[in-house]
């Protein structure tokens, strides 16, 4: 009767969820918010360790930073006044460079610092101080921020990991170490402050509902890159010790006699030049080693797990390994295209949400208040964020095809010119004050639209 009962319920619809011999002993990770909280300090341990010393992990994280910050996501202000909006765009410009409270780079430097931090951590973390009436960011480690302070506070309020929600389940505090791990002088100190929500920023990419930290990015791969190495270290070592081989001496009455020349150790540093000719005994003759060589299965089976690292981790492979032998235009334009489209997403929906609006929106309300510029409040906070320039394939076609659009309605010149990072409002005063520059110095330049008749024709 319980064979039967047990063959029932390993019947289902969907072979996945079907029990079995083929699904026995398949992992399986019922409770994904538990399971990130229990593995993500381990996690990101091993991916510090893999972007120290992987050449592939330190090429994959170092493609993601560069593609999701580039030189810097910059700011369009939208405050509804021209002349304003143009004060906020100089004064912030002017505050990236004093960004940092601890002076090692500057807003943008802080953007790609936080990013590392996010996909080889999972996380990072800022804190918003004031100083003087002005706003510094200071970087902290997320190991600052004490993972194993779990409390139940009173009303159904909760620590969690070190961070506090209040009785809906809101964000309301983060409970730090007060001094960095890692430091030289002294012990570390156990000592915790509690830091209100609205002044910490914490990025991190949410993969569950009711995730409270941050899961390396390099979760999937770290046992694959693990095996990779391996691999790898093995066939460099039979390459050495195959060369260390070069010949033998067989005698018929199987004695061995040494090489001549000059034996230091086990290696012979004299005595055996080009062209020498050595007179053998009767009976005895010369048999020189074959070293093995890297069969080509190998050297597949090695770049297919490259690949599968690359997918792992979320890069097209040759930014990984950086080797362009097998890529044309048609593979890595199509590559390039579902990659961006990928960082576009994470680039809004993460970083500028999670932590550039939040800075920005503390500048901005900082700047209104104190009177460095006359605004309300809520007319200096909105901007848009201008995200780097991407660089094209083939940029006369990619800037043939925009033109069109532009010309038929499909997209808005500014919607163009925000999609290679620049300011709209900036470039059109840029091309106006060269344009009478020109003009006054009687300078004559081709049109622009010359070859507008060409590009109607290819697109026919």
């Amino acid at each position: 009767m319980f064979d039967r009962l047990r063959k029932i319920l390993e019947r289902r619809s969907y072979d996945a969820a079907q029990g079995g011999r083929r699904w026995r002993g398949q992992p399986s990770m019922p409770a994904p918010v538990t399971e990130t909280h229990a593995a993500r300090f381990t996690l990101a341990a091993r991916a510090r360790y893999a972007v120290s010393n992987n050449p592939l992990a330190a090429s994959g994280l170092e493609a993601w930073v560069n593609s999701l910050v580039g030189v810097g996501v910059k700011p369009q202000s939208r405050h509804p006044d021209p002349a304003t909006r143009d004060l906020l765009s100089t004064r912030f410009e002017r505050w990236t460079d004093t960004a940092d409270a601890d002076g090692l780079t500057d807003f943008y430097g802080l953007q790609a610092s936080l990013v590392r931090s996010m996909i080889v951590v999972g996380e990072a973390f800022t804190v918003l101080v004031t100083e003087g009436g002005r706003l510094r960011v200071r970087q902290i480690d997320p190991d600052q921020v004490d993972a194993s302070h779990n409390v139940r506070l009173a009303n159904g309020a909760q620590i969690v990991q070190g961070v506090e929600f209040d009785t809906v389940g809101r964000r309301v505090a983060y409970h730090v170490f007060t001094e960095r791990p890692g430091q030289i002088f002294g012990e570390h100190s156990l000592r915790r402050e509690r830091i209100p929500a609205e002044d910490v920023v914490h990025l991190f990419r949410p993969l569950w509902p009711g995730q409270v930290r941050g899961l390396s990015w390099f979760a999937p791969i770290l046992l694959r890159m693990a095996d990779h190495d391996s691999t790898r270290d093995a066939q460099q070592v039979r390459q050495k010790v195959g060369a260390m081989l070069t010949g033998f001496v067989r005698s018929a009455d199987g004695g061995g006699q040494p090489f001549d020349g000059e034996q230091v150790g086990g290696a012979i540093t004299g005595g055996l030049e080009p062209g020498t000719i050595k007179y053998l005994a009767p009976g005895e003759e010369v048999v020189f080693s074959n070293p093995p060589a890297i069969g080509m299965d190998a050297v597949a089976f090695m770049r297919l797990t490259e690949r599968e690292i690359a997918v792992g981790l979320g890069v097209p492979p040759y930014l990984l390994h950086g080797d362009l032998s097998d890529v044309n235009f048609s593979s890595i334009r199509a590559g390039l295209i579902a990659f961006r489209e990928r960082v576009e997403a994470l680039q809004h929906s993460v970083l500028v949400y999670q932590a550039l609006r939040p800075i920005y929106e503390r500048w901005a309300t900082l700047e209104a208040l104190t009177g460095r510029v006359v605004s309300r409040v809520e007319d200096a906070t909105p901007a848009v964020w201008v995200t780097p320039r991407q660089v094209w394939v083939d940029p006369l076609k990619d800037t043939q095809a925009e033109i069109l659009a532009i010309s038929a309605g499909l997209k808005s010149r500014r919607e163009a010119v925000a999609s290679r990072g620049v300011d709209i409002e900036a470039l059109d005063a840029e091309i106006a004050t060269d344009k009478a520059r020109a003009d006054g110095l009687g300078l004559t330049f081709a049109p622009a639209n010359d070859n507008a008749p060409a590009v109607a024709d290819d697109a026919a």
